[in-house]
């Protein structure tokens, strides 16, 4: 029995000799430490193709399937420094693919430190605008659909349960700062400790006035042992944004800095000097000759872009039209988003919302229809078209007050021609918009507030040595909306009445050949409106100041005529006057809420006492009134807090009342049952007893 065991052992000792000698293939382990060990050795200068970075496989198969062969410039001075882990500052044109820049090496960072999904939050990109996010969200999809990691877009106007609870099973996010911060505040589950490395995409504009106070919230959630990238078109320097973000010795690279322009070569760009009522015929006329092309219009506000949308619409210029702002709902403009990219052609409205780093292929115009507010505002605005080194044109409208912008343009080297426009072959569509706001009344209170929100958007500007509010001519830019009278302005009333209210009207020194938007008061503005009223209708101005005038074409005119200026009215004197009283004065002190308690305990008034009336007058007594005499002793008692065992007591008398007004009831319905039966049945009777009448005659 022994010797038949001994030939077992040594047939597994021969099997397993046989599987050390396969060769086994190379751990993931290795292939890490090879990629690490090229980062070093890498010069922009020498690569041609992606293939040529140390990349992981699953990184260069998804560039090769979304057609990213060739690297850019900016992605080939940037991807290197990265992989290094190094801060990077990173400055490019427009449509220079910044985007890869930082996503190639977002992946592959966390490709290296072999993470997954227990591990939590690895990376945060954070953006200005959602559609940005969005389109950051599918271009990650698309190039690292073969990595085994979980990416979340958190963005606002969507659904915040959702997000809440998915935030721990996230490895990349990418997300705007408002909602970022919603989650870091409220939601338990968010957890950023591991977090290895912070994109911040359009970083100029993530850091400015506008998110200061929530990218200062958000920072300092973050943990401070990170790698930091910054890209934008328009990169910032300021000393005061970069030590807010802790980068350490970052590297700045700027593609175009030494270049001539910095806008791309491909782009063709012309401003037109035009009058503020001319922008809207200017808008017109360019549409119906383009008609087979994809043209952005930018507008200053939200229901700048909503008005000119609708009435354009309405006048039916025979392309498709899209209008795009910050006040739809998300899922509306992610459509929007969508359907725009996959057009040929169409004709795009839009605010700022559509101006950073949103890639909208094959975009052949950017027409300006406002004045922008700087020069870095125009380049992300024109940067929408020649994009990837293809062709586009850009058309600027300015005001005569605005041309100032163009010295601004030509500093920061942006080359601008001015083009003259032939006012023969401009299209006036003015009257069928006036035809189409009298008969929809939405539609007119929508032209009025995209008026009304252009002068707030001029008002708001910083730069006051282009914009100036009251040069406008809003009285011809109100008729050019198709509105018969302008709209008044109210804030500048406001605004205007407290400055004239601190200074004597007499030593302002008013100019009276410059125009008056706005009055003091509001019988002064709606003098100025029935002015206004009495030129267009052609009525004298007597005859508007005359409200209670009525008129008769018959011999007894003066009978009709009432006139209230010659009216003698008897002015009240002055005892009369104070002894009326007209409000509380100002000497008297506010009444607190317990001096108002103590006059209603004196009124002995019975809060939430409900009396009922019957039909004759008198006052029904309901359940809820006390009928017992032990319950009328118990609430005349003065004595304080609550006798438990007197109350029972009472509740047990007051039941007695109850239960005998409930049965009382309960016999009065049986009653009326009792006769509605009997008139039933009573009815009956009377048919059957016709009936058999009936048949006895026939």
């Amino acid at each position: 029995m022994s010797e038949p065991k001994k030939k077992s052992k040594k047939k597994k000792i021969h099997v397993f000799t046989k599987k050390t000698k396969r060769k086994e293939k190379d751990p993931e382990t290795l292939i890490i430490e090879k990629l690490q060990a090229r980062y070093e050795t890498i010069d922009p200068s020498q690569i041609t193709k992606f293939g040529e970075f140390p990349l992981s496989a699953k990184t260069l198969k998804g560039l090769r399937e979304c057609g990213y062969n060739k690297p850019t410039e900016i992605q080939k001075e940037t991807i290197g420094l990265a992989l290094q882990g190094k801060d990077i500052l990173g400055a490019a044109q427009t449509g220079s693919g910044k985007t890869l820049a930082f996503l190639i090496p977002l992946l592959e960072k966390l490709f290296v430190k072999q993470w997954t999904r227990l591990d939590g939050l690895g990376a945060l990109v954070i953006t200005p605008t959602r559609e940005l996010a969005y389109q950051i969200f599918e271009t990650l999809r698309k190039v690292g659909e073969h990595h085994d990691f979980s990416a979340g877009l958190i963005i606002g106007g969507k659904d915040l349960k959702f997000e809440r609870n998915r935030m721990d099973q996230c490895n990349i996010i990418i997300c705007t700062p408002g909602r970022l911060l919603q989650h870091m505040d409220e939601n338990p589950l968010f957890d950023c400790v591991n977090m290895q490395i912070l994109v911040l995409d359009e970083a100029d504009r993530c850091l400015d006035m506008g998110f200061q106070q929530t990218m200062n919230a958000v920072i300092a959630n973050l943990p401070p042992k990170r790698q930091t990238l910054l890209f934008s078109a328009t990169q910032t320097k300021s000393v005061k944004d970069l030590a807010r973000l802790s980068l350490k010795d970052p590297s700045y690279i700027s593609v175009h800095e030494h270049s001539e322009f910095s806008t791309p070569k491909e782009l063709s760009q012309s401003y037109v000097v035009c009058e503020l009522e001319d922008k809207v015929s200017i808008l017109w006329s360019f549409i119906k000759n383009h008609p087979n092309k994809k043209i952005i219009i930018f507008f200053s506000s939200c229901k700048q872009v909503k008005y000119m949308y609708e009435i354009f619409c309405k006048l039916r210029p025979g392309t498709s039209l899209m209008a795009l702002y910050g006040t739809l709902h998300q899922l509306r403009r992610m459509d929007i988003y969508e359907n725009f990219c996959r057009k040929h052609s169409a004709i795009l409205f839009a605010t700022d919302l559509a101006a950073r780093g949103l890639d909208f292929p094959e975009v052949h115009w950017v027409v300006q229809a406002d004045c922008p507010e700087d020069p870095a505002t125009y380049i992300h605005r024109v940067g929408r078209t020649a994009r990837y080194q293809r062709g586009g044109e850009s058309l600027l409208l300015l005001l005569p007050g605005e041309v100032a912008m163009v010295d601004k343009l030509v500093e920061k080297k942006i080359p601008v021609q001015q083009i003259e426009i032939n006012p023969n072959r401009l299209n006036n569509p003015v009257r069928k918009m006036e035809a189409y706001l009298a008969k929809d009344p939405s539609l007119k209170d929508s032209a009025q507030r995209a008026f009304v929100s252009y002068a707030k958007a001029v008002f708001l500007m910083k730069d006051k040595e282009v914009f100036d509010v009251h040069s406008l001519n809003t009285d011809s830019y109100a008729k050019s909306l198709g509105l018969a009278i302008p709209p008044r302005i109210r804030f500048l009333q406001r605004m205007n009445s407290k400055i004239e209210g601190s200074k004597n009207t007499s030593t302002l020194g008013v100019n009276p050949n410059k125009k008056k938007y706005f009055d003091d008061s509001e019988e002064d503005n709606e003098k100025v409106q029935v002015k206004k009223e009495s030129e267009d209708s052609g009525v004298s101005e007597e005859e508007q100041q005359a409200p209670f005038q009525l008129t008769d074409d018959s011999d007894n005119e003066d009978i009709f005529r009432v006139k209230r200026k010659d009216h003698d009215i008897e002015l009240p004197t002055e005892k009369e006057l104070a002894d009326l009283d007209l409000g509380r004065n100002k000497g008297k002190k506010a009444i607190t809420k317990a001096a108002a308690a103590k006059k209603i305990l004196k009124k002995k008034i019975v809060p939430n006492k409900k009396t009922v009336f019957d039909e004759e007058g008198e006052v029904v007594l309901g359940n809820k009134e006390k009928k017992s005499e032990m319950a009328l002793q118990y609430e005349n008692e003065d004595e304080g807090g609550i006798d438990i065992e007197k109350a029972k007591m009472v509740l047990r008398e007051e039941d007695r009342f109850d239960k005998q007004l409930f049965k009382q009831k309960v016999k009065a319905k049986h009653k009326e049952e009792k006769s509605r039966n009997g008139n039933r049945i009573r009815r009956r009777g009377n048919r059957r007893k016709v009936k058999k009448r009936a048949k006895k005659g026939s």
